[in-house]
């Protein structure tokens, strides 16, 4: 099982006694590591229920799973496989009421939490509420609560955020409600607060493995330290797995401190470094050292790989936007004509806006793209307003999705009903759906509203019941198609979008998302994607989770497409062929003049860096990097720097430069030429 593995990577599989850091260089199969650690571990006798791979992506979760099952067969099926915040329900759901939360929590979404904070806060500018929103979530990614937020506001500001903060925990608390970061800050609380919890947690996990351990935030390294026992077990099986030249993402609260604390934490970790490159040539890799190579280490390493020098990577001058759009087009046409797939190309850039240009000239080409990181499945208005109807089944005290749900579509019940229901609703201090079914309602509303108001209950009753008892694919495709059908759902789609084609394709999205419903209760993919065959389950159970999901497998996914996407969109992708595309000062590295304080600007020119080094690894074959001598800033052009990233490559000058447009000439001419002598002939 383990011939595949190099000297490094064997050495990380086989240790299973104590913690471990496997240092893991960009495309050094870091993996292959992890699943292979998972049949070890279960070769060793440790029962698949006891193993915890932990990684921040369901996509990554499926495919882990895949590769373990194709290495261990159904056993792969126990282990638990899945995203920090997955684990956080899953310890929630088992043992929340020790902390006063119901089985049958709601997960809220972002729109969701932004419209509950606007209440608590009393405004009505959605702006101001996305603020508050992400200070909240850095808050509370710090392990504050808002009375520890209050204490140490240093304006007024802060101190108003604090008290919204306040009021936005009660509300949640009423509605029975969590957002994404308690699904970290919750499991935490409980593990730390309740020791028969923890120890129950602790025996069930023989060993965890964390995948992209150098995204980890403050909070979930502190979790993770309560699953594994610090400081309560002699030998804690911990396996992190990550690269500190890869930490892309402190602005959402990751942090390196957790790489610099883990030998402090565990005196006897064992740190392996896997080196061996198996992605990239030796041209490319030679780049990427170079620019990571002023970054403080805190684990020293370098990147090699038997595949070869391989092409010089080129360095491309662009006069301006569009003709760094041309060239790239170009340069994608010329490689074309030697037999490479739309699919084998990537153009990575810092910023979404730039894609605009890239956009244009592609159009122009005729050449099929797709934009990576564009509208989530599950940020679809439809399917949010499906969501909402299937949070209510599952948690009647969830306002915000009985709001949703009573107004799509429309059904009789206006504002001003809403208005009075949720008046009555705060006064007898009840949820909303329970409201509907209070003695005093009918002295406040008029008939009319009143029999909506009660058909609406009466439907989401009947819902509940049936979902409840609908088990399998069969069971559960029936009652969704009853309940969009009863609901008047397709119909409201038409009514309420710009055009006939654009209902269509809702509609299509709608039936979109019943089928991938169908199959998780039939078993035939799991809450992480995965195509794991597993026991039927009723609708209900499998609307619980649904809040969780971010993403979906769209169609669209396998196309033979140029990709377009952001660095940090693009982390743990590869192409064969990449353009790094606007490399220049204040792009990448992104504005460092804004911040003030020298420590901050370091650390910011240090992340940029490790984001340059992402980029440059994700080339497999070739690598071009432009830059350009004017960049658009308004309606003026304004003159532009490289990137010193750029100079930090270290490249050959002699190397470097090349034209595509020239190189594309001379390629037809060569054709043109061919055809001529064969014709001759």
């Amino acid at each position: 099982m383990h011939d595949t593995l190099n000297p490094a990577q064997l050495e990380a599989v086989c240790y299973l006694h104590g913690p471990s850091l496997v240092l893991a260089g960009a495309g050094s199969g870091k993996t292959r590591v992890i699943t292979h650690k998972i049949a070890r571990l279960i070769q060793a006798g440790l029962a698949p229920e006891r193993i915890a791979a932990i990684t921040f992506t369901n996509k990554a979760a499926a495919e882990m799973r895949e590769r373990a099952r194709a290495l261990v067969g159904k056993a792969a099926q126990g282990v638990l496989l899945c995203t920090f915040h997955a684990l956080g329900v899953r310890i929630l759901r088992e043992d929340g009421a020790a902390i006063g939360l119901k089985a049958q929590f709601s997960i809220l979404d972002t729109d969701d939490v932004v419209n509950v904070i606007k209440d608590c806060g009393g405004t009505t500018d959605r702006t101001t509420a996305r603020h508050w929103q992400w200070v909240i979530s850095q808050w509370k990614g710090a392990g504050l609560d808002a009375a520890t937020a209050l204490a140490r506001a240093r304006d007024e500001a802060e101190r108003q955020i604090a008290r919204v903060m306040a009021r936005y925990q009660e509300r949640l608390q009423a509605y029975q409600a969590v957002d994404f970061d308690d699904l970290i800050t919750l499991p935490l609380r409980l593990l730390r607060e309740h020791a028969e919890v923890r120890a129950r947690w602790q025996q069930r996990l023989g060993h965890v493995l964390v995948d992209e351990y150098q995204d980890t935030s403050a909070t979930q390294y502190e979790l993770l330290k309560h699953l594994v026992g610090h400081g309560e077990r002699d030998d804690p099986r911990l396996t992190c797995v990550g690269d500190d030249d890869q930490s892309i993402y402190g602005w959402r609260g990751a942090t390196l401190d957790n790489l610099r604390r883990l030998p402090q934490d565990f005196p006897t970790l064992k740190v392996i470094k896997l080196e061996q490159n198996y992605r990239s040539t030796n041209a490319i890799l030679r780049a990427a050292n170079a620019v990571i190579g002023p970054n403080p280490k805190l684990f020293p390493k370098t990147l090699w790989s038997a595949l070869g020098e391989g092409e010089p990577v080129r360095v491309l001058a662009c006069d301006h936007e569009e003709h760094e759009a041309e060239r790239a087009v170009a340069r994608i046409q010329s490689l074309r004509a030697r037999g490479a797939a739309w699919r084998d190309f990537a153009i990575l850039y810092r910023a979404n806006h730039q894609s605009r240009a890239f956009e244009v000239a592609l159009r122009r080409a005729n050449i099929p793209y797709r934009v990576s990181g564009g509208t989530s499945f599950f940020d679809r208005a439809e399917i949010k307003d499906l969501c909402a109807w299937l949070r209510l089944l599952v948690n009647e005290d969830d306002d915000p999705a009985f709001l949703r749900a009573i107004t799509t579509p429309k059904r009789g019940v206006g504002h001003q009903t809403l208005a009075q229901l949720g008046q009555l609703a705060a006064s007898a201090r009840l949820s909303l759906f329970e409201t509907l079914f209070s003695h005093t309602l009918a002295a406040t509303l008029p008939a009319r509203s009143l029999a909506a108001l009660h058909e609406f209950g009466r439907t989401v009753a009947e819902l509940q019941y049936r979902a409840r008892h609908a088990v399998g694919h069969e069971a559960a495709r029936a009652v969704l198609h009853d309940w969009l059908r009863d609901i008047g759902y397709e119909a409201h789609l038409y009514e309420q979008s710009d055009s006939e084609q654009q209902a269509s394709a809702r509609w299509a999205h709608v039936l979109d998302f019943v089928d991938w419903m169908v199959q998780r209760c039939g078993g035939q993919i799991d809450d992480s994607g995965g195509t794991t065959a597993r026991e039927p389950r009723p609708l209900l159970e499998v609307a619980q989770t649904v809040a969780l999901i971010s993403t979906l497998s769209e169609r669209e996914q396998d196309q033979d497409v140029v990709t377009l996407s952001t660095l940090h969109a693009a982390k743990g992708l590869e192409w064969p062929h990449v353009i790094l595309a606007g490399i220049n000062e204040g792009l990448l590295p992104f504005k460092p003049e804004a911040d003030g304080d020298a420590q901050a600007l370091s650390a910011r020119i240090e992340e940029e860096r490790r984001l340059m080094y992402v980029g440059i690894t994700r080339a497999q074959r070739t690598l071009v990097v432009s830059w350009l001598k004017q960049r658009k800033q308004g309606r003026e052009r304004v003159a532009a720097q490289p990137s010193r990233f750029i100079a930090e490559m270290q490249l050959d000058p002699t190397t470097t430069q090349e034209d595509p447009r020239a190189k594309l000439r001379a390629l037809r001419e060569e054709f043109a030429a061919r055809a001529a002598a064969h014709a001759a002939r």
